[in-house]
């Protein structure tokens, strides 16, 4: 059980760290060379696209099977109780920076968009968000550390 709730875990936290780290290091410095009607247009797209079973999978999946494995290991006491709480509670983290910041942003921008003109609602927007995006990176790193050590201490892994 050890063996699947950690594989789960690093299979969809990989992929939502991978995703913000794809929007830290590509995908807005990408979009800042676009002008402000571009860059309202696409970002509302993007935040429509990516509301889909696949990105679902690697958000919830993430946080649940980081927890399941969490608890197992503390129910069974398991050397990777302290590592995979840990990346546990920074992906949770990751989860309270969506909701509280991104999120709220994204819904405003959308708002802005259809009332007011494209450069205001990029104003608004785009440092913020960019900002705590590249929070969301670091910390999802932080977390996959965190995995690695629980992977490293479970005696699974030889080298």
């Amino acid at each position: 059980m050890l063996v699947f709730l950690l594989t789960l875990s690093s299979l969809t936290l990989a992929g939502i760290g991978g995703l913000y780290y794809a929007f830290a290091c590509s995908i807005m410095p990408g979009l800042k060379r676009v002008d402000d009607a571009a860059f309202v247009s696409t970002m509302s797209r993007i935040n429509v696209a990516i509301q889909n079973p696949w990105f679902a999978l690697s958000f919830v999946g993430a946080f649940l099977a980081l927890g399941g494995a969490a608890i197992y290991a503390w129910l069974n006491g398991l050397s990777t109780a302290i590592p995979a709480t840990a990346a546990w509670v920074l992906y949770s983290i990751t989860l309270v920076i969506t909701a509280r910041i991104n999120i709220p942003l994204n819904n405003r921008l959308d708002e802005a968009a259809k009332t007011m003109d494209a450069a205001t609602a990029r104003s608004s927007f785009e440092a913020p968000w960019t900002r705590w995006n590249i929070h969301r990176s670091w910390i999802s790193f932080a977390a996959l550390l965190c995995l690695c050590a629980a992977w490293a201490t479970s005696g699974m892994v030889r080298t």
